[in-house]
């Protein structure tokens, strides 16, 4: 699925205060079941996968978001005990790639210690992971040195990048969500490795793990916020004279605001950012993050949705200070991997669904090039180049179920959709009503492609509909 990130299922825990960590890691099977993004109402076959886990305060289980996503069943086994528990994930930060669990029969805690959340290793010290990699029932356990901290894209969801560690301790599918033990505490998560690199696997650190605990205490997950804007290096010299700033090398650029967030309201493009909270912003985008020199949203990442940070930046010739609130981002979610069931509508055979990376994915590995460039710019660039006429939800015709009412269609599929009936497709809702609401002869269909038209029998196909997806063994029309 990752062309260059992949993951290793294993739940490793931090370490007790004893000096038998294992004894508080979990072995995780997985029995999941994923949809079909161009087939919307299919789903594929049901697969067996393993992982790890390990038990944190509150009689719970802590691993991998990637470990329990899609899962029809959850079965966990205590540390060479082979009798297996029924669990269930209570919350899931797909962002983070954390989940936490818990367990059906509260016997399963019985003797088992809670594991400890430890601080940020440093780099060089060593650290051991535990895990129960390759499917193996028996734990294993690898020593291993911390290579470098630094922001990391999370192959989990695609699209976001957070604090990273990097071992040389062997991080294998299985691996996911086992502990990463330092001093007889947790560092971190085990999560994913990275093709091509040997030697080399990444864990989620103490600081990301502590957000998504911390934000989940109130029995709600809000997920990790963003402040809204995007910073680019300032490191040309003569520019930074243009606009007055101090020969310090500090200092970065906003290049762009996400309007529905609230920096968009005290910010403006061009501000220089000086400071994030406690920390000065270097010329190229980078902080001193406990002794590492990293990506400025490692400082972003320490605040909850809601919370406000002091930014201090340059303006107009002289410093002032703000403070920005804490959202999340919502109309960035389809360029990212997809944890929710796709919603999708059918009338005369035609399937519409929502625009998303996973539906592009479901091309083959070579989806990049096999997709027209207006699917791949109204998805990724669409909103940065043109926001004023970029769609919220845009909608494409993902395939059509053959049927004589349909048989004159040019276009089969993978078409973004303009218009129907003359009504603007922004959302799937947009779709049902242009049909349900129609007292045309002909439904007028425009793609966005050279504005293409192609047009259905609006009687004949709202009759047939029913027998189409009888044909197909499709039971339900929408998902909304």
């Amino acid at each position: 699925m990752f062309r260059r990130l992949f993951f290793g299922l294993l739940l490793t825990c931090a370490a007790v205060a004893g000096a038998e960590p294992e004894k508080s890691v979990v072995r995780i099977t997985t029995f999941t079941q994923q949809p079909v993004f161009d087939a919307p109402w299919r789903f594929e076959s049901v697969r067996r996968a393993s992982g790890s886990g390990f038990v944190i305060r509150g009689k719970r289980i802590l691993t991998n978001a990637h470990v329990v996503s899609w899962a029809r069943q959850l079965v966990v086994y205590r540390y060479q005990d082979p009798r297996p528990y029924l669990a269930r994930p209570i919350f899931i930060g797909h962002d983070c790639d954390l989940a936490v669990l818990e367990v059906e029969n509260p016997d399963f805690f019985e003797g088992m210690e809670a594991l400890e959340i430890g601080e940020l290793p440093k780099v060089r010290s060593t650290v051991v992971t535990y895990g129960y990699p390759a499917g193996g029932e028996q734990i294993s356990y690898t020593k291993g040195v911390v290579s470098r901290v630094e922001v990391q894209a999370y192959a989990h969801i695609g699209n976001r990048a957070f604090l990273a560690v990097q071992t040389d301790a062997a991080i294998n599918p299985g691996n996911s969500g086992g502990p990463v033990i330092q001093d007889d505490k947790v560092a971190g998560v085990a999560f994913q490795g990275m093709s091509g690199l040997e030697n080399a696997g990444f864990f989620i650190p103490q600081p990301v793990i502590q957000h998504f605990l911390r934000d989940v205490e109130d029995g709600k997950l809000d997920g990790i916020p963003e402040l809204g804007l995007r910073l680019v290096a300032l490191q040309n010299q003569t520019y930074r004279k243009f606009l007055g700033l101090p020969d310090n090398d500090l200092g970065a650029r906003v290049d762009y605001l996400y309007p529905e967030l609230s920096a968009a309201k005290v910010l403006r493009p061009d501000d220089v950012l000086l400071q994030a909270g406690a920390y000065p912003i270097a010329s190229d985008c980078t902080i001193i993050y406990q002794g590492n020199r990293v990506n400025v949203s490692a400082a972003f990442g320490e605040y909850q949705r809601g919370e406000a940070m002091p930014l201090k930046l340059w303006r107009q010739g002289r410093e002032t200070n703000v403070s920005v609130t804490f959202g999340s981002k919502r109309l960035d979610q389809a360029e990212g991997n997809q944890y929710v069931l796709p919603r999708y509508y059918i009338f005369g055979g035609l399937v519409f669904t929502p625009l998303s990376l996973d539906y592009l994915r479901s091309f083959g590995a070579n989806w990049a090039d096999a997709t027209s460039a207006e699917l791949r710019y109204e998805l990724f660039f669409r909103r940065m180049e043109t926001p004023d006429k970029a769609r919220p939800e845009p909608i494409v015709l993902a395939t059509i179920l053959s049927h004589d009412v349909n048989a004159n269609f040019s276009i089969r599929g993978r078409a973004l959709i303009d218009s129907i009936n003359g009504i603007r497709i922004e959302k799937m809702e947009d779709v049902v009503r242009a049909f349900e609401s129609s007292t045309n002869a002909q439904d007028a269909i425009e793609f966005v492609t050279q504005h293409n038209l192609e047009c259905l029998n609006h009687a004949e196909a709202k009759a047939a509909n029913a027998g189409i997806l009888s044909n197909n063994n499709i039971k339900q029309d929408r998902r909304l």
